[in-house]
C-alpha cells in the first residue's frame, strides 16, 4: 500500500471532528438554551428522566438568553401600560407580563411550576413556584392572596400564581422600572394625580392617586 493510499484510508477511519457542529449545536446556539448532548435535552434529567421541577434548579444560570430575547424581557414600558393604584402604587397587569413572556419564549416556552403545595391560611393563600424557560429554571418565588371568604379560595389561588409570576420577571428584568424610585416619582408627577372622593356606602372622604386619563369608580365617586 502506497503512503497516499495509508493516509487517505486513515483519515476515512477517523472519528468525525467535535468540534464541527451537528444539528444539536446549532439548535442550541439558535435557541439561546443550553445542555449536554450525552445526557439529553434539557427536558431531561442527569439519569435521561424528566426533571421534578418540585425541588431541580436544572440549568440555572448556565447561559444568557439571546440577545434578542433579552431585548424583549428588558425593553422599557410603555406608560399606557403603567396602572395605579389607590394608595399611590404603580403596578403592571399580571396579564402584561405573560404577553412578555409569550413573546420573548412562544406560548408553551416558559411555565409556572409549583414548588410545595397552597397554604391556606386564615384569609390569605401563599404557593412558591419557579418559573421555567426554555426548559431552565430562571426564578422562584412565594405568591400571596388574600381571600375573605370560603368560596373565594379557589379564585385566591388563581390570585397567588399570578403574583408569583409578577414577582419572578424581576430576576428576568421585565418592568423592572417600577422599583427605580426616580421613575417612579417622574411617572407620578406626569401620568397620575391625586383626588378627592367619598366612599359610596360609609361616606368616608379621602385622597386617592389615580391616572391623569382616568376616572373615579365604584366604592368611590368625587367629592
Amino acid at each position: 500500500m502506497s503512503k497516499k493510499e495509508d493516509i487517505a484510508q486513515k483519515t476515512a477511519s477517523a472519528p468525525p471532528d467535535d468540534d464541527e457542529p451537528d444539528e444539536w449545536d446549532k439548535r442550541i446556539f439558535s435557541t439561546g438554551a443550553t445542555g449536554s448532548r450525552r445526557t439529553g435535552a434539557l427536558a431531561s434529567g442527569s439519569n435521561g428522566g424528566p426533571i421534578d421541577w418540585t425541588n431541580s434548579y436544572h440549568g440555572l444560570g448556565t447561559i444568557a438568553f439571546s440577545a434578542e430575547t433579552s431585548a424583549i424581557l428588558q425593553a422599557r414600558l410603555d406608560p399606557d401600560d403603567i396602572e395605579v393604584k389607590p394608595d399611590g402604587i404603580i403596578y403592571l397587569p399580571e396579564i402584561k407580563y405573560r404577553r412578555i413572556l409569550n413573546t420573548a419564549f412562544g406560548p408553551g416556552g416558559w411555565g409556572l411550576a409549583p414548588r410545595g403545595d397552597l397554604i391556606v391560611q386564615e384569609r390569605l393563600v401563599t404557593r412558591e413556584y419557579a418559573l421555567v424557560a426554555n426548559g431552565r429554571f430562571v426564578a422562584q418565588a412565594r405568591g400571596e392572596q388574600q381571600y375573605f371568604s370560603e368560596d373565594g379560595v379557589s379564585t385566591a389561588a388563581e390570585g397567588c400564581k399570578s403574583n408569583a409570576l409578577m414577582r419572578c420577571c424581576k430576576d428576568l428584568g421585565i418592568a423592572s422600572e417600577l422599583w427605580d424610585p426616580r421613575f417612579i416619582r417622574k411617572f407620578m408627577k406626569e401620568h397620575a394625580v391625586q383626588q378627592w372622593v367619598e366612599h359610596v356606602t360609609t361616606k368616608k372622604k379621602k385622597q386617592i392617586w389615580l391616572r391623569k386619563d382616568d376616572e373615579v369608580r365604584y366604592p368611590f365617586k368625587k367629592s
